[in-house]
């Protein structure tokens, strides 16, 4: 079978099962091998790896990335995308397609039983509406990662890599650097992609930690910390504390802490690296 990611041959494939595209799910399908290849390299795939894949629509990349693994598990939610993948993976038997919603598998059972528990590679254009809790569960959940190479929109990669005083920086930019290293690999203009989206994309790798650059008492409370500090940007991080409940921390408190790490109280969140969300964590922690 041809190459699908090119625009004739991704409609000629969509007519034949008289596909429907839906968009609750945000379906937007690469038509561009460039970029195609560019993904895998960046992914670093060998014969040794087993990759998940996320949304894999067609298959355009299922099977580029099938050519070059040892195993892969696609796992697609749509149910009308199933046929289609069972002709266009007929050729690939190291490929394996599960039929569910990505947030609810049991991702460290694939890994148990796909790859002897041994870490894996996630490989994904993801839908916009759902990167982030997408990207979050497999760091949240533990799941044994090597890397997630993964397509999203521009403004998401921005915030990954975002550091400290910058318009882009904030929980998400916190959460990510807290387990990965994340580096932008291309941009994807709009035109890659049939249908054409409202926005421009990028390739972003985020290369997993053996174990966090800082260490902390409680990853949920530093979390919740970091949450707390960005949900009014533009109040100081003192009164984005208190007012979080769930912290149970006073103002007093909160100023004497600040002061022990040399910072006035009038910042904002913005301002912290993640060493001093990490440290002002662990002290309001005790």
């Amino acid at each position: 079978m041809e190459s699908l990611g090119n625009a004739r041959n991704t409609i000629e494939i969509l007519q034949k099962y008289n596909f429907r595209l839906q968009k609750k799910f945000g379906q937007n399908f690469l038509i561009d091998n460039n970029i195609l290849e560019k993904i895998i390299d960046a992914a670093q795939v060998t014969q040794e790896d087993c990759v998940l894949e996320i949304g894999p629509g067609i298959g355009t990349m299922t099977r580029c990335l099938a050519e070059r693994a040892k195993k892969v598990v696609a796992v697609e939610i749509d149910k009308n995308l199933i046929p289609i993948l069972q002709e266009t993976l007929m050729d690939h038997p190291n490929v394996t397609v599960v039929h569910s919603d990505i947030l609810k598998v049991d991702i460290n059972h694939i890994v148990e039983e796909e790859n002897g528990g041994r870490p894996i590679k996630v490989v994904a254009n993801l839908p916009y509406y759902i990167t982030t809790p997408i990207i979050m569960a497999l760091f949240e959940n533990h799941i044994a990662i090597q890397s997630i190479t993964i397509m999203v929109q521009k403004e998401v990669a921005d915030r990954m890599q975002a550091g400290p005083g910058s318009k882009d920086y904030g929980a998400l930019s916190l959460a990510v650097q807290y387990y990965a290293k994340p580096e932008v690999i291309t941009k994807v203009p709009a035109s890659c992609f049939m249908p054409k989206p409202n926005v421009d994309s990028t390739v972003i790798r985020l290369t997993k930690y053996e174990k966090p650059p800082v260490e902390v008492k409680s990853e949920a409370y530093l979390f919740a910390v970091i949450r707390a500090s960005f949900n009014q940007r533009r109040k100081t991080l003192v009164n984005g504390l208190v007012n979080a409940d769930k912290l149970g921390v006073n103002k007093e408190k909160i100023i004497e802490i600040l002061g022990q790490m040399g910072l006035p109280p009038a910042m904002r969140g913005e301002a912290l690296t993640l060493a001093q969300f990490a440290e002002l964590s662990n002290a309001l922690c005790s």
